[in-house]
């Protein structure tokens, strides 16, 4: 295993020098949503009750990986919950649809505990036109379309398009050739995180890896 290791670390760190320095992180997860992780802190100040003290602190915490996280730092900071709501109007960490807690789709400004029980209903979620389908008959194609811009479905590490893969929010085009290049990947086990931070950096493998999904 160390052996493996080795051999793996020195393939790939070269390649991650290369791909930390490429194309700059999306940090839109939707219109006007900013991804909490990504944002600059240019964007960040410009957001509903931010402060250059809860930036900084924001961007050294960083990353959240859950908005319960995320959540629980803000109050940290003294910001009431609806001060809080008032932020993730602009800025959130998505949920995994096929995961998610009750709690954390309670954080999706507007869900309510009705919508909260209905992302949980229809589950395993496989494709938006799901979505689109089952949450649309209660609260039509706009309200569904701005849910959708606050989850996630894990994309299929293995088989998924370039464009796929750079919807996940700090991916690049480099780090998804990266993706490619070690594929086939097999189960999400501590190999899987070791190598997937050595493609986009140890402090983002467990965040960028919430997105994916393994055979």
């Amino acid at each position: 295993m160390k052996l493996i290791r080795c051999t793996t670390m020195t393939a790939l760190s070269a390649m991650f020098l290369f791909f930390a320095a490429s194309s700059p992180l999306h940090a839109q997860l939707g219109k006007g949503l900013f991804d909490a992780n990504t944002a600059s802190p240019s964007e960040l100040q410009a957001l509903p009750n931010m402060t250059p003290a809860i930036v900084k602190n924001m961007v050294d915490k960083r990353p959240f990986l859950t908005i319960l996280d995320l959540n629980a730092f803000l109050l940290g900071q003294k910001l009431t919950q609806a001060q809080a709501t008032e932020f993730y109007r602009k800025a959130f960490v998505q949920i995994n649809l096929n995961t998610g807690s009750p709690e954390e789709f309670m954080m999706v400004p507007g869900s309510g505990k009705r919508m909260s029980a209905e992302f949980a209903e229809y589950r395993p979620w496989k494709n938006w036109l799901q979505f689109d389908k089952e949450i649309g008959k209660y609260v039509g194609q706009q309200e569904t379309d701005r849910f959708k811009q606050y989850m996630f479905i894990p994309i299929n590490l293995n088989t998924a398009s370039d464009e796929l893969l750079l919807t996940i929010p700090g991916v690049t085009p480099a780090m998804v050739q990266g993706m490619k290049k070690a594929r086939p990947w097999k189960a999400k086990d501590e190999d899987f995180e070791f190598i997937l931070g050595k493609i986009v950096g140890a402090k983002d493998a467990r965040r960028i890896g919430r997105y994916l999904a393994t055979p």
